[in-house]
Parts: structure tokens; sequence; C-alpha cells
């Protein structure tokens, strides 16, 4: 029986904690929260551009002895043409355009611009333009003098 009666003002206290509380916040609002939310004049736009994706770009391979176009190509996942047109403007040679095309004469130390996992679209050819390999003065046409 002491044991009941210690326990007594445990609780009681307990009972007067609970009936103190304001337990209407426990109880539902009138009103539901929002899930959409409140346009203000302050608030800024919520869409964020998406961050482009870099474009592809070139890498410089040197020639080695006995390397072909093909054995490039298949070292890079592209293609024979693909690296014929990349480079035509700074090797002649590899122009399929022009009278000298010879895809099978490349020299070592030749620098082939190319791009890996890339192939050219044949419906969307690129115009000879500068590739990384240009200006090392191998395999380029000579220009003629201007006359004093």
């Amino acid at each position: 029986m002491n044991q009941r009666l210690a326990s007594w003002p445990v609780l009681l206290a307990a009972i007067l904690a609970v009936s103190a509380c304001d337990l209407s916040a426990l109880e539902p609002s009138a009103t539901p929260p929002s899930l959409t939310p409140v346009p203000s004049a302050s608030a800024s736009p919520s869409f964020v551009r998406p961050t482009p994706l870099p474009q592809a770009t070139f890498m410089v391979y040197v020639v080695a002895s006995g390397d072909t176009l093909s054995s490039i190509a298949d070292t890079f996942s592209t293609s024979a043409q693909s690296l014929a047109y990349w480079n035509r403007a700074t090797y002649p040679s590899l122009d399929p355009e022009s009278a000298a095309y010879d895809p099978n004469t490349i020299q070592a130390g030749w620098q082939l611009g190319l791009i890996p996992f890339a192939e050219v679209d044949p419906e969307n050819l690129p115009p000879p333009s500068e590739t990384p390999g240009e200006g090392d003065g191998e395999g380029e046409a000579e220009s003629p003098t201007p006359d004093p």
C-alpha cells in the first residue's frame, strides 16, 4: 500500500502538466496548409537552365611507323573517312575531294586531329579548315611566293 501512495504525487503532477498544456495546436486548423507555393512580388523564378554538355574537342595523334588511317580510326573508335576529312586542310593527300587523294599514304610524324568516338556526318561534311596538326610544314602544298 505504501508503494501506491508513493506514486500518487507523480501521477498527480503528470495529470496537472497535461491539463495545463495548450492542446489547440494539436487540433486540425480550419484551413489546411497549401501545398502550392504562393507567388510573391519578390520571388525569383525557380527555373534554372540546364548545364550544357561540353562540345567534343580535337585531340592530336602523332602517326607512328606502320600506322594506317584504318588502324588509327579503329584505335579511337572513329572512321578512316572522318580522319581524312578532319585533316584534309593540313594534308592534301587525305582530302577525298582532291585529285591528290591517297588515304594509304600517311607518314610517321604527321599530326592528325581527331575526335575519339565521333564520325563525320556524310550528309553534312565539314569544309576544309584548320586542324590541330596544321602548321608543322609536312604534307602541305607549297604556296607561291609573291612577286616584289
